[in-house]
């Protein structure tokens, strides 16, 4: 079976596009919804970042915790954001490679703006079945895409609750299982 290299949910937030555009393109900001992502360095925190500003994500998943050097692809005001992750370490981003692209797209809808998250596997050129492997050794038993299915979904929730006010269980505080 092919190696799945990208997935990608949607949820209809009732806020305009543009406002959450500009939240989501802090890269700073995004800590208040993923459950992995705690936040990031960036040059100019509370704006949204431009094409090719680099930032630093903190992430952490279960005890791990790791830093990626990520570097904005596009930035559509009200329409996308994404970026690359071009490296990853322990405390300093020291591996380079491709690793991953995020992004995020905007709608607007009845009721509000259909914000899309979409990760794409940074083309890992390895055996389907070596990277499988390391996929359930890095997520306790999960393909990486399975895995990632479910923190979009989280993160997606997260946003929608907290643009919406709505209570819910913080994606930290959520199970990392």
């Amino acid at each position: 079976m092919a190696r799945i290299m990208q997935v990608q949910d949607s949820v209809v937030v009732a806020a305009e596009a543009m406002e959450l555009y500009e939240q989501i393109a802090d890269p700073s900001q995004m800590g208040r919804w993923s459950p992995e992502n705690t936040g990031a360095s960036v040059p100019s925190p509370g704006r949204p970042a431009t094409v090719g500003m680099t930032f630093v994500g903190s992430n952490h998943r279960g005890k791990a915790r790791w830093v990626t050097s990520c570097t904005v692809t596009e930035a559509d005001p009200g329409k996308r954001f994404a970026f690359d992750v071009t490296a990853i370490g322990p405390t300093k981003p020291l591996l380079k490679g491709s690793i991953a692209t995020w992004a995020y797209t905007f709608e607007p809808v009845e009721g509000g703006t259909r914000v899309t998250e979409t990760w794409t596997d940074g083309r890992r050129r390895w055996p389907d079945v070596l990277a499988a492997r390391f996929d359930r050794f890095v997520t306790s038993g999960q393909l990486f895409s399975d895995f990632q299915r479910g923190n979009i979904a989280r993160t997606l929730a997260a946003l929608q609750a907290d643009f919406e006010g709505s209570s819910q269980t913080r994606p930290d505080q959520a199970d990392d299982g």
